[in-house]
């Protein structure tokens, strides 16, 4: 009885692997180059939001936290000018807007957290940096 369900099964097997042709099947979906990068920058957000919430708690010391806040910082920094490497790779340039002053772009407009490099988005909240208009 074993025999004949391994013969069976055996038999299904070829029949597929000589009767299906590689065009029939399905063409996986190509990935995104921005995948791996949005991960990583989700998981740098969610850092600093774990970070700033052990600070909070009392858990680390004032320059733990600024030690770790800023290494966070500087990964985010680095990922985020990939992905601008990346996306300059892919689509033409475009007119680009107006840089912010250096002030504006290193203080959040939300909670008022400094940082010593511009950054998109606040290192502290999680908001972005400068108004939507």
């Amino acid at each position: 009885m074993m025999i004949a369900v391994a013969c069976s099964l055996a038999i299904v097997v070829m029949a597929y692997l000589l009767f299906v042709r590689p065009q029939d099947l399905h063409k996986a979906e190509a990935l995104s180059p921005f995948a791996h990068l949005d991960e990583r920058k989700a998981s740098i957000y969610e850092n600093l939001r774990d970070l700033q919430f052990e600070y909070r708690l009392g858990k680390m010391s004032d320059d733990d936290y600024q030690r770790s806040k800023q290494d966070l910082q500087k990964e985010l920094a680095r990922v985020m000018a990939e992905v601008e490497k990346v996306a300059g790779g892919q689509q033409t340039k475009t007119k680009a807007a107006p840089a912010p002053t250096k002030k504006s772009a290193n203080i959040c407009p939300h909670c008022k957290a400094e940082f010593p490099q511009p950054l998109k988005f606040c290192g502290e909240c999680g908001k972005p940096m400068r108004s939507i208009a």
